[in-house]
């Protein structure tokens, strides 16, 4: 790997290739994009099953594409069983993390007899999308559901990509069955997104969408948003690591390689205040590329998004690490929770050598659908608050308007809105 030193003309390119690899810059699809969802709305599932067949090559129709019953009873029986038992042991482990973020009304009542308060109400129906076709991701499905049955939501509709057989994987339908999705669809692609966004003779329309997809897909929800909503647009996947001398330099390489190996634009980077170690990790990240299967990926990852970059404080690398605001953020120092206190911008903190970013995408608990694109700087992980949403409760007595109606209409007076001001006035004319 590249070793740089770490100072302001390092961390302005970097930021600058990193932001390369945002849905935002690809324009070109875009059109393509545009033109898929607006079939859609004017053609429905005739649309659906067109795309379905072009870009997945499966026959896809009105008596299949909805997954049966009899389907996940055969995928279950498909299912290597101490593989199932382990999803089972990270589904308990999701939920009992989600179940602490769960928020309850709350109410508020004075003795004037006002009562103010919030009203939590889960969204109604909610659309997921998971990734399919050549790859199968039940650790998404389980991510991206289980928050939503937490939160109440009354429906969940996942969709995802069948192969040339019109056939959806087995481990995924079984994670689906297990999280607790109601329908599933075999369809992908942005037109999966634009079924959920507008609906169609055969797919509810949703008033959200979750989940990560290609290009195509990240660019259709950028295009629908509005007409539901959407968790975020998902770039390619990021590690970044704080790392000081008496890191391990094999334990670095095994997780920047972890994350490089998703595809091309995934960015891995090392933040160390130590040469020693900057060389011993590079040393190890070409060993590991020598024997793991998929070295041509991780390779390219690397010579385009793949740093290891030489700070002169352990606090100019803290600050580099908030400024490039990782989706994962890895710390192996010798006070990691100390060093974790300086954090303002990541989607997960990994504290310690053997907390790795695997542990987190797959089993220990806390959510896998995290922010990147430096848009951790603002946007959390996933979480049950994504499918709630809250009103606010306001109710006042006559006495208690009585007590403030001058300082109401005094106000609105103020702003020129003498219909404001009148509403409250003719309650004490």
């Amino acid at each position: 790997m590249r070793i740089k030193q770490l100072n302001n003309e390092t961390m302005e390119n970097l930021q600058v290739q990193l932001l390369k690899r945002s849905p935002g810059q690809y324009e070109t699809y875009e059109e393509q994009v545009h033109n898929i969802l607006k079939e859609v709305q004017t053609s429905g599932d005739r649309a659906v099953f067109a795309f379905t067949k072009k870009f997945d090559g499966a026959d896809i129709n009105a008596d299949n594409f909805l997954v049966t019953e009899a389907e996940i009873d055969v995928a279950y029986g498909q299912v290597d069983q101490d593989y199932l038992a382990i999803i089972r042991k990270a589904k308990e482990n999701i939920y009992t993390y989600h179940m602490k973020q769960k928020q309850n009304s709350w109410f508020d009542t004075k003795p004037d007899g006002s009562i103010l308060g919030q009203k939590i109400t889960a969204l109604q129906r909610v659309g997921v999308y998971v990734p399919g076709g050549k790859a199968a991701y039940p650790s998404s499905v389980l991510m991206n559901i289980i928050p939503a049955k937490i939160a109440g939501v009354d429906e969940i509709i996942m969709v995802t990509p069948p192969d040339q057989n019109g056939v959806v994987s087995a481990n995924t339908l079984v994670a689906a069955k297990e999280a607790g999705a109601d329908l599933i669809y075999k369809v992908g692609g942005a037109q999966a997104i634009g079924a959920l966004a507008y609906g169609t003779a055969g797919i509810p329309k949703v008033d959200k969408i979750i989940g990560p997809g290609n290009i195509y897909v990240a660019l259709a929800k950028k295009a629908v948003y509005g007409h539901v909503s959407i968790d975020s647009i998902a770039g390619p996947s990021e590690i970044l690591i704080l790392a000081d001398e008496g890191a391990h330099p094999r334990y670095i390489a095994a997780d920047l390689l972890s994350q490089a190996e998703h595809d091309e634009l995934a960015s891995a980077i090392l933040i160390t205040t130590s040469q020693t170690l900057a060389l011993a990790v590079s040393a190890e990240v070409d060993a590991l590329l020598r024997v793991l299967p998929r070295r041509d990926i991780m390779q390219k990852s690397l010579d385009h998004y793949g740093y290891i970059l030489v700070a002169d404080s352990m606090e100019d690398a803290v600050q580099a690490a908030n400024e490039i605001a990782s989706e994962h953020l890895e710390i192996m120092t010798q006070n990691p929770f100390e060093i974790m206190t300086k954090i303002r911008n990541a989607g997960a903190i990994f504290i310690g050598a053997y907390s790795c970013e695997p542990l987190g995408d797959y089993f220990a608990g806390p959510n896998h659908v995290l922010p990147t694109n430096g848009t951790a700087k603002f946007f959390s992980p996933l979480s049950v608050d994504d499918f709630i949403k809250k009103s606010s409760i306001i109710a006042y007595s006559k006495e208690a308007l009585q007590a403030v109606h001058k300082d109401v209409e005094k106000f609105a007076h103020a702003e020129g809105l003498t219909a404001h001001e009148n509403a409250i006035k003719v309650r004490f004319e």
